[in-house]
């Protein structure tokens, strides 16, 4: 007897694998899956150098969000992964699709440790040439971007197809853990060469050596997946002739289908992206770019919030098997939706108290013309709109963390920005060349420093002042509730889907989950802290996203774990 999504239940399917061949699969997956992660993690990591290599033309405020949007760009071409090789996986087969997408994702991230950047290529080439280097590097995001899209559900379904029903998500929460120690690896690798080469080093050629390390381990995981057999599912599915002739068309042209896609999209896969971004990506900008935290210190903390993330992958994802996965992943975004605007308060107090204090007892205000002031996300206007007095003054105040209120001028006022009870002018560059406007922020930067200085603000964290328990805590909650959404997940979206339609039905929504709402998080939220003056401002994308997400999920998400996994 099947039930209303039309699989049967999972007893009667149960897969004849024992534990040691289990354990193999498991860690054979879960291996090269760590691979791709540490690959897309080294960039995420090393966004605030990336900005200054790639979009040297741009001031500093604009080249970070740029750089943020080509860590998003190989989010955006997930989905397009995901139908190209989920359609290969659903019809060849699970094992040849992900041996594909390791190989593109290694090549790819080796390509970009070899990559001019805009210096060498305005020295070498010429004026004008340095726009080639942000070019090549949004190539290589897009490739390892699109080989992603086929990878996670190539996992996942692998695992999921050999693992018995009764401990589905907790196999499967091993591929989950594997983000972990994807990031874990990312950020060791980082910290021990910024630690031996020395920062200067590290910043001005040095980092281009973790995105290199990416080629031992691409042969590494090679080696490792050229060991596995196909799953049984797919192998039952092909020797019975059930294989679907119209992958595309029964996974969303039919609404039986398409319901169930639209549904895992906008409930638990929307609020993964943002969570999961917030947690453990968007708190390592805020506290290095906005609060000030040393690199070092941000990678020390993260290696220990995420070392204890991996165990608790694994907790959630068992815990799922015992009382069902729309629990514990509605558990997770509850706890995200009370922790968000508290939690990054906490950080700040705990980081950075001076600049806290400093916000309070002299709080800043932009006066200017509400209509000279860009919206900083907007791609089309490149340095030249940012020259502005709004948009420079505005851009420095965010880049130096600082919170602020905007109070509107009258037309063609001269934007100036209001520290307690000191004044300090903008200065207007609009239409001026690119080092101009450099050069023009440059000074006003000086200038605004030295006030807010005297007001108590903060240039960087005071070592002796941060209270590394809170700290640590705080991070320990986005981190339990980022887990507790995302360990039971690849289950969830692997029951949700039949047999012949998988690799494809279920990794659509799961990349655009990922790469459109999650990826583009870190970009969106800066860029409106950079509009509105609040440095929290940016919470409220995440905040209402999760909200939604949490409401549909509750409303309309089916319970699964007895699911079987053929139809």
């Amino acid at each position: 007897m099947s039930d209303s999504s039309g699989l049967q239940p999972a007893a009667s399917v149960e897969p004849e694998v024992d534990s040691k061949r289990m354990r193999s699969v498991v860690a054979a997956s879960a291996a090269g899956t760590v691979f791709e992660w540490y690959d897309f993690f080294i960039f995420a990591i090393l966004t605030s150098i990336i900005s200054r290599h790639f979009y040297a033309g741009l001031p500093d405020a604009q080249a970070f969000i740029f750089t943020l949007l080509t860590f998003a760009v190989g989010f955006v071409v997930r989905p397009l992964g995901a139908l190209i090789f989920g359609k290969m996986g659903d019809t060849k087969g699970r094992k040849g699709t992900f041996l594909i997408t390791i190989t593109m994702m290694g090549l790819a991230t080796v390509a970009i440790g070899l990559l001019p950047d805009y210096a060498w290529l305005e020295t070498h080439l010429g004026p004008g040439a340095g726009v080639i280097a942000p070019i090549l590097l949004v190539l290589c995001r897009i490739l390892q971007g699109f080989a992603l899209g086929g990878e996670y559900g190539g996992a996942v379904i692998y695992v999921a197809e050999h693992a018995p029903a009764s401990k589905r998500g907790y196999h499967t929460s091993w591929i989950q853990t594997s983000a972990a120690l994807g990031l874990l690896a990312a950020l060791g690798v980082t910290l021990l060469t910024r630690t031996l080469m020395g920062e200067e080093a590290f910043r001005e050629w040095g980092w281009r050596l973790p995105f290199l390390v990416s080629f031992g381990l691409l042969v590494v995981s090679l080696w490792i997946r050229l060991s596995l057999e196909e799953s049984p599912a797919f192998k039952r599915m092909q020797s019975e002739g059930k294989a679907s002739e119209a992958i595309y068309v029964e996974s969303f042209l039919r609404w039986k289908t398409l319901k169930i896609v639209l549904i895992a999209l906008f409930s638990v896969m929307m609020a993964q992206g943002v969570v999961w971004y917030t947690g453990n990506f968007y708190t390592q900008f805020f506290l290095e770019r906005l609060l000030k935290l040393p690199a070092i210190d941000v990678n020390i903390l993260m290696i220990g919030v995420t070392s204890v993330s991996a165990v608790l992958y694994v907790f959630f994802g068992w815990l799922s098997d015992k009382v069902g996965r729309k629990v514990v992943m509605a558990f997770g975004m509850g706890l995200m939706l009370v922790a968000y605007f508290p939690g990054f308060h906490l950080l700040t107090q705990s980081a950075n108290p001076q600049l806290a204090r400093a916000q309070q007892a002299a709080p800043v205000v932009v006066v200017a013309d509400p209509d000279s002031c860009s919206l900083q996300l907007d791609l089309t206007g490149g340095a030249a709109q940012f020259g502005r007095a709004c948009d420079i003054v505005k851009g420095v105040l965010a880049n130096s963390g600082v919170s602020y209120r905007n109070e509107a001028a009258p037309a063609g006022t001269l934007a100036s920005v209001r520290v307690g009870d000191q004044v300090v002018p903008g200065v207007d560059a609009a239409g001026a060349a690119p080092s101009e406007v450099k050069a023009a922020r440059a000074e006003f930067e000086t200038r605004l420093k030295a006030v807010l200085a005297a007001q108590g603000y903060p240039t960087a964290a005071a070592e002796a002042d941060i209270d590394w328990p809170v700290l640590f805590a705080v991070m320990i909650t986005f981190i339990v509730a980022a887990t507790a959404l995302y360990g039971p997940l690849a289950a969830c979206l692997v029951e949700l889907f039949p047999t012949r339609i998988r690799y494809t039905a279920m990794s659509v929504p799961y990349h655009v989950g990922t790469g459109w709402f999650g990826g583009l998080q870190p970009a969106i939220s800066f860029a409106i802290v950079t509009a509105v003056g609040d440095i929290y401002a940016g919470l409220w994308f995440p905040f209402i996203v999760t909200a939604i997400a949490l409401v549909l999920t509750l409303a309309l998400l089916p319970e699964t774990r007895h699911r079987a996994l053929v139809d």
